[in-house]
């Protein structure tokens, strides 16, 4: 077999199909470009003095309001939790929970207010800090990736202002402003925030240090960013006992705080972003975005009291406006707009509009300093749109000059005046909000020609793999020849573009280099097919795919399904035209053997009949998108710790215990039918034993998580110390099967009875060097095989011989101890009633392979070694279909975080390991079938059955016996090793290409739509989604397709000591 080969030519079609998402990305996904600007006091945009407005010492740009500030930022605080409506008699666990703001804004009229928080998608942590209370300015999407591995901004920002003025900034909470703002604070405490089934150690952190931290009066400004109501979400939904409790906690510790605080502190009580049904966060939902900021202070803040339905701010607006009464700067790149009623005070109308103009006159200019640097050096603005935004504020700063002269010389009557304040503060506030506009739609700009680029490379990989799969067989150099020459033009290239970046000192963009090379590889291998083959490359006589991948583009939970049960109707019905499902006429002698044709036909149709069922239950799995505001999430996606009927719970814990100790079973007893439990190698032995325990450790660790909640005591502890325990043992003892696996993939038993004489007659001494040896060998041992058998059934004397226990399906069983590990590990990282998924995952790829077997059988395929293009299909549109059956989306708001803490109670030193077990627990379904793809090769060698042979007339015993040994199940692979290599390497080809297409479909759709309404919420997540999809699957395949070239070698091997014997 020509191992090396084919894994250098699948993993050349990976670099291919990764270079041409990389491109890709890098164009559709862009961040808008930091400025290295930063504002001071000595900036020249003070508007021009009036008499009464006078700037005292040590105030920058407005006068200072307040010498300190306090802002309490309670993740995930959603209007709905802010808001007190009295007139609701039985309120939900998150409602009119927050009675204490409204008791200040009813009391407190001029001194307190209720505002609607409005976030700026995507709705993560990280992008909410950053336009919440540091830059001003807005994420893009990009950024979302950064949510768990944050980097120091270095933009300029709130905290480096008050840090540049000598305030001293005092933060407590979420230990992701650690990673944002680095040696900022004068004094911090942080505590782990990535564990969302903690809902108490940071709260309770903060609160053993705030008060203490108030009263002492060593800080300027005070942060304190609480995380339980956002884990009490991600944790139960808001709809939760436990989010009462929380939101009455963050009650009390309000009412303490207002009393802790001085005449000239301001209160800040927001929320970062929203939180839909289900207690999730990431997109843009009105839930997600409609957050709360509530605003105090002893002194009178507001002229007039509050309007009757709270007013909408954006969150960018917070920024310039505690900088401005707190005395600092506004942050160079802010584009949000002032909230001028703050600094009205108890002023009369017309001093409190003049104050109004005259912060609104400030913040104006720093936007205009902002676009006009952003446009030098980005130039993605609009030049028209600059133009008007350039006349808007030319036009308001003069008349506002104007204004204030003419008071000065009080040659304005009040009526008069009152009238021009007013239209010219509409004036200030058209020019910030549509200046927000234009940077809103120029920062989703992108880069054309990489996209394009991107597009382009993809499409050439799955034609690539297209035609390579169909010229695989015809040519005897095709290794060589479809690989060497690829790699020389795709190295050649990458060399020369390396030395004119080093001769021209130009800075190497990496990325842009390894696609270059990709697309000259790319372009070597249809240059050599096409100059030496023509008519071979254009594929004349080979058959396309079926066109149903195609539509693969609109794949969603129900088309997956659909697809799926449609292809498999196709197959059957085109049985069926074919006359492979009827019963020909003919002489009665002809018959006799016709009845086993027909129970093969109606076998056939039961696997079927059990597919669609399997199908249909598969619905009952999955997860909601908002777009969808009827629909309602599974109830199996909760964890049975959520069960508040304790009947219930162990009803449904049994069941999936069951269903888990089910599955081993059935592992177990397919192994056993077909052997490859009869030896004491040590894989075998972990089998029979561990995998038993494997069952109890996962079972003991879903009884400990269920009633976690419910343990007391010293029983608490015993309980946390078993939530780790069990998953590190079903860690560990996965780790131990994989590896005996891999060491010793073998699960054959071999009984030599032989005598000394009649060796085996080879052409060559000694022991053998090459496959070409093994072909002398491997048809003797099995005849000497045959013989002991056709002895044993004639009970005649004959000499002895080798027997052999599981030799005919050893590569499959090296597989399906592989999957069945891997659902194990997977299982685990999954909630309990997710088993019940799982089991149905692993019931329809049985039922497929027996469909794609019996199918092939039926139709009489005359070509064992190639799998055909339905079964390549439907064994995809499964993997996408248990995508969304094990309750995911994609979309940001429905990743399993929780999956990051089994097996961890406290949080992760390091980023890596949850990203590992999340994206598992996410691409649970890709892992699985790319892993196990290979048993499309394999599954029709185990089920070997002469089925075409079952139409001719009826033999002797002993003929029949002879018929059924020629089939040597999967050893028939062996005896044509360059076939068995071809195979192989046509088949992750077609999984590529269908894979391709479908990753094509949602690269096509990103970019066509990239001007959509909706690209950020539907089309940008899908392609990222798609992306990290298929680099999962494209990596599992390819270990897969390697464990069964790792049993192969370990098949050689085990010959060679055979004949040594």
């Amino acid at each position: 077999m020509q191992r090396w080969p084919v894994l250098l030519f699948l993993a050349w079609v990976c670099f291919l199909f990764f270079a041409g998402i990389g491109l890709f990305m890098s164009g559709f996904l862009l961040t808008r470009i930091e400025l290295a600007s930063s504002s001071s006091c000595s900036d020249p945009l003070v508007p021009p003095p009036w008499e009464r407005q006078n700037l005292p010492p040590g105030s920058c740009w407005a006068p200072q309001r307040f010498s300190k500030a306090v802002l309490v930022i309670i993740d995930a605080l959603s209007f709905e939790f802010a808001h007190f409506n009295p007139a609701k008699a039985s309120p939900l666990p998150y409602e009119n929970k927050l009675s204490f703001l409204h008791y200040l804004t009813t009391s407190q009229p001029h001194h307190a207010r209720l505002y609607r928080f409005r976030a700026d998608p995507p709705t993560a942590t990280m992008q909410r800090i950053k336009g919440l209370t540091t830059t001003g300015s807005l994420p893009t999407f990009i950024d979302v990736g950064s949510n768990f591995a944050t980097y120091a901004i270095q933009e300029d920002n709130l905290l480096a202002q008050l840090v540049q003025n000598g305030r001293r900034v005092v933060f407590m909470g979420d230990d992701t402003w650690e990673g944002l703002f680095p040696k900022k604070f004068f004094r911090s405490y942080f505590f782990p925030s990535f564990n969302v089934k903690d809902l108490h150690t940071v709260d309770n952190g903060i609160l053993q240090h705030l008060y203490p931290a108030v009263d002492s009066g060593e800080w300027d400004v005070l942060i304190a960013h609480f995380l339980g109501v956002d884990h009490c979400g991600h944790k139960h939904g808001p709809d939760h006992p436990e989010m009462a409790k929380k939101l009455t906690q963050m009650n009390e510790m309000l009412r303490a705080l207002v009393d802790h605080l001085g005449n000239d502190t301001l209160l800040l009580v927001a929320g970062d972003h929203g939180m839909t049904e289900t207690g999730d966060h990431g997109g843009d939902s009105e839930k997600e975005v409609n957050a709360a900021l509530f605003v105090y202070s002893r002194r009178p803040l507001f002229a007039t009291g509050p309007p009757e339905e709270p007013e909408a701010i954006p969150q960018v607006n917070l920024v310039p406006t505690v900088a401005l009464l707190l005395g600092v700067p506004i942050p160079y790149s802010n584009i949000g707009e002032v909230m001028a009623e703050l600094f009205s005070g108890d002023s009369d109308t017309v001093s409190a509009a003049l104050q109004q103009l005259s912060v609104y006159h400030i913040n104006a200019k720093q936007v205009n300093r902002f676009l006009h640097s952003y446009s030098l050096v980005a130039r993605a603005l609009p030049a028209e749109q600059l133009q008007r935004l350039q006349q808007l504020f030319s036009g308001a700063v003069e008349e506002h000059t104007q204004l204030l002269a003419q008071v000065q010389g009080a040659t304005l009557v009040p009526p008069e005046l009152e009238s021009r304040l007013g239209s010219l503060i509409s004036r200030f506030q058209l020019y910030l909000r549509e200046a927000r506009a234009v940077c809103t739609q120029s920062w989703a700009r992108f880069h054309p020609l990489r996209m394009v680029g991107g597009c382009t490379l993809i499409a050439a990989s799955c034609l690539l793999c297209y035609m390579a799969s169909e010229l695989a067989t015809l040519s005897d150099s095709f290794y060589r020849s479809c690989l060497l020459y690829p790699l020389l033009w795709g190295s050649g290239v990458a060399v020369l573009l390396g030395l004119a970046h080093a001769f021209t000192q130009e800075g190497l963009d990496l990325l842009l280099m390894l696609s270059c090379a990709a697309a000259a590889s790319q372009l070597g291998f249809f240059w050599h097919w096409w100059g030496r083959h023509p008519k071979r490359a254009r594929l004349a006589g080979s058959q396309p795919p079926l066109a149903s991948v195609g539509l693969r583009q609109r794949l969603r939970a129900r088309v997956a399904p659909f697809l799926l049960a449609s292809l498999v109707m196709l197959l059957v019905g085109k049985l069926h035209w074919d006359g492979r499902l009827t019963m020909p006429e003919g002489p009665k002698q002809q018959l006799l053997g016709f009845s086993s044709y027909r129970r093969e036909i109606w076998y056939l149709l039961c696997l079927v009949a059990m597919l669609l069922v399997c199908v249909r239950l598969s619905g009952f799995f999955h997860q909601c998108r908002e777009e969808i505001p009827q629909c309602r999430p599974s109830l199996f996606l909760s964890p049975l710790a959520s069960l508040r009927n304790t009947r219930a719970k162990n009803l449904f814990y049994l069941l999936c215990v069951a269903l888990l100790a089910g599955l081993v079973y059935a592992v177990r007893s397919w192994l056993r039918h077909y052997g490859n439990l009869n030896s004491s190698d040590p894989l075998v032995l972990f089998v029979r034993w561990g995998f038993p325990l494997v069952v109890l450790c996962i079972a003991c660790y879903w009884a400990v998580a269920s009633s976690a909640e419910d343990s007391l005591g010293k029983l608490q502890e015993l309980v946390q110390v078993a939530v780790v325990a069990f998953p590190w043992a079903v860690y560990g003892l996965a780790s131990v099967g994989l590896l005996l696996l891999l060491c010793n993939p073998m699960t054959v038993f071999a009984k030599d009875t032989r005598e000394s004489s009649g060796s085996i007659v080879t052409p060559y001494l000694g022991v053998p060097s090459s496959e070409v040896d093994f072909l002398h060998v491997i048809p003797q041992i099995y005849k000497r095989m045959q013989e002991s058998q056709n002895c044993f059934v004639e009970r005649g004397s004959c000499r002895a011989t080798v027997a052999a226990y599981g030799l005919g399906s050893v590569y499959s069983a090296a597989l399906v101890i592989a999957l069945t590990l891997l659902g194990f590990l997977l299982m685990l990282l999954h909630s309990e009633r997710l088993s019940l998924a799982f089991l149905l995952l692993f019931l329809e790829a049985f039922l497929l392979l027996h469909i794609h077997t019996r199918a092939r059988g039926l139709a009489g395929d005359a070509e064992p070694f190639s799998v055909p293009w339905y079964a390549v299909i439907s064994w995809l549109l499964a993997a996408s279909q248990f995508f969304y059956s094990t309750g995911h989306q994609p979309i940001f708001p429905a990743i399993h975080w929780n999956a990051a803490f089994v097996g961890f109670h406290l949080d992760h030193s390091t980023n890596l390991l949850p990203a590992v077990l999340v994206g598992a627990n996410t691409f649970a379904s890709h892992i699985l079938f790319a892993v196990g793809c290979p048993l499309l090769l394999l599954w029709p060698f185990v089920c070997e059955m002469p089925s075409s042979q079952r139409r001719k007339p009826k033999k002797e015993p002993r003929e029949e016996l002879q018929e059924v040994e020629k089939h040597m199940m999967e050893m028939r692979l062996r005896e044509s090793p360059e076939k068995f290599s071809t195979a192989l390497l046509q088949l992750g080809l077609k999984y590529f290409f269908v894979l391709g297409t479908q990753l094509l479909a949602c690269v096509c759709a990103a970019m066509v739509l990239r001007r959509h309404l909706m690209v950020w919420k539907v089309f940008a997540p899908k392609f990222l989604f798609e992306s990290l999809g298929f680099v999962v699957s494209s990596i599992c395949l390819l270990l897969g397709i390697s464990l069964v070239m790792r049993v192969d070698c370990a098949v050689s091997t085990w010959f060679s000591k055979l004949q040594l014997r």
